[in-house]
């Protein structure tokens, strides 16, 4: 782990704690869940959140009768923390997923089982963290399910949290990849050190990704 200068680490918890590049998943953060990284580009989400995305250019939402949600994974697999228990690792992968079911099926057929007509979407929930606000910036290489934060004078300070996800649509015809999206969100600051990461930490980012899959435009080409 780097360390800065106090000015460097002003600056940075800034840009972390309210700046559009907090919202940003840094190369550095890349899971390897995806095949590639290589054609992501930056973009907006429906919400007007900054994402990465590449769409492939044989993507048409047309071909597409039906969605099929697989359960999210985690990757890597995960390491619970004081702060964050496994059961909320569990939770937060279950809300996503029903979440994501419930906001889909306004807008298309949610099945139980792809058809050739479907679009598989498939995610993986990469990153659960928790650092220490205002005092530190961290730096996960590669992210890991794990508590972000090193022991400080100050345990008192409110921790951010923060949530990495990766998602693919495939088309389940071919099983190619017709579009893939990295993003990262904030959830409710913690107290200290001692406060438990919850599910309704995290409720907010995973409802506005949710909102996010169901609003998805392709944009022009």
């Amino acid at each position: 782990m780097r360390y800065a200068n106090p000015l460097c680490l002003a600056l940075l918890t800034a840009l972390l704690l309210s700046g559009c590049a907090s919202q940003t998943t840094k190369p550095t953060e890349f899971s390897g869940y995806l095949a590639d990284y290589s054609q992501l580009q930056p973009a907006t989400s429906a919400t007007g959140a900054p994402v990465l995305r590449w769409i492939s250019p044989q993507f048409r939402s047309e071909r597409y009768t039906t969605v099929y949600v697989e359960k999210p994974t985690f990757y890597p697999e995960p390491v619970p923390s004081d702060q964050v228990s496994a059961q909320t690792l569990e939770s937060v992968r279950d809300y996503l997923h029903q979440a994501l079911i419930r906001e889909l099926q306004g807008r298309m057929t949610v099945v139980n089982e792809p058809t050739m007509d479907s679009l598989v979407l498939r995610s993986a929930i990469t990153g659960v963290t928790v650092s220490t606000e205002g005092l530190k910036a961290y730096e996960v290489i590669p992210v890991a399910l794990v508590l972000a934060a090193a022991t400080t004078a100050a345990g008192t300070r409110d921790r951010d949290s923060a949530i990495f996800i990766e998602l693919e649509g495939l088309d389940a015809r071919t099983s190619e990849p017709v579009l893939r999206v990295v993003r990262k969100g904030h959830g409710l600051a913690l107290e200290n050190s001692s406060t438990q990461l919850t599910l309704e930490d995290l409720k907010p980012v995973l409802d506005v990704w949710a909102r996010d899959a169901r609003d998805f435009q392709p944009g022009p080409r």
